[in-house]
This record gives C-alpha cells, structure tokens and sequence, in this order.
C-alpha cells in the first residue's frame, strides 16, 4: 500500500479495493471489515493525503490480521449462474407482496418454521471460522428446533 501512495495512486481506488476486499474475501468470518473499510473510504475522502495514509494503514492492518471467508462471494455467484441457467423458483405465496400466511420471525423469538424454498437448494457453504462459527452454531440450533 505504501508503494501505492508513493506512486501518487488515489485515495478512492486504494479505499474501493478496501471495501471490497473486506466483503469478497473476509465476509462473514469478520463482518465488521465492512464498517471499516467502508469507514476508511468515508474518511479518507474527506481528509485526503497526507494524513489519510495513517486511516489507511490503520484498515490495511485490520485487514490482513481478519479471518477469511468468501463464502457469501460464492454464494451470489452460485445464485446469478442458476438464474442464468434459467433456474427461477417460484417464490411461497406467503412470501409474495401480499404477505398472506406470513408468519413474522420477530413474533417467534427470531426464527420461524416456514417454507422459503419450494426445493432444497444449497448456495451458502459457510466456513467454521471467525463470525462464521457463530453463524453456523445459530442455523445449527434452528435446525434442531432448539431456538427460545
């Protein structure tokens, strides 16, 4: 990065590739990358160099030292290949803009037995590492109807 800013590249390109290096390669496992790298982008812009190169050693640091996971990367790519594919599901009734049959997982302590899908299609492979684990361990708990 220093040879970046060195060699006179812009705040905007080195703050974009932050951003998207936090969702496309840490994701899930650290979802707070995001926030910062998004932060930096913020910041950076409205400070510019030279004192923007401390902001940006800062969420270069935080960055490299994350868990990783492009578990969410994949998965839209799984997700964009079936549509164009021609692999469209229909969506539940209960799901549809008029909401009927709708059950509110807010309702029911944060998770609800409904259908989502009318078949099983697996897109998201999480990983078992950083908030990933504590994703997994929720899905888990729901899939053993052990939620409340």
């Amino acid at each position: 990065m220093a040879r970046l800013i060195d060699g006179g590249e812009s705040v905007d390109f080195i703050t974009r590739r932050f951003v998207i290096f936090a969702s496309e390669d840490i994701g899930n496992a650290n979802p707070n990358a995001l926030n910062l790298a998004s932060s930096t982008m913020q910041a950076c812009n409205k400070i510019g160099y030279p004192e923007s190169r401390i902001i940006l050693a800062q969420c270069a640091i935080y960055l490299a030292s994350s868990p990783k996971s492009n578990s969410a990367y994949k998965a839209i790519n799984k997700a964009l290949e079936q549509i164009q594919n021609g692999k469209i599901l229909d969506i539940p009734k209960h799901l549809d803009s008029q909401h009927i049959g709708y059950l509110y997982p807010h309702d029911f302590g944060g998770y609800v037995e409904q259908e989502y899908l009318k078949e099983d299609l697996k897109l998201y492979n999480s990983l078992d590492i950083g908030f990933e684990k504590t994703l997994n361990e929720w899905v888990k708990k729901i899939r053993n109807n052990k939620v409340n």
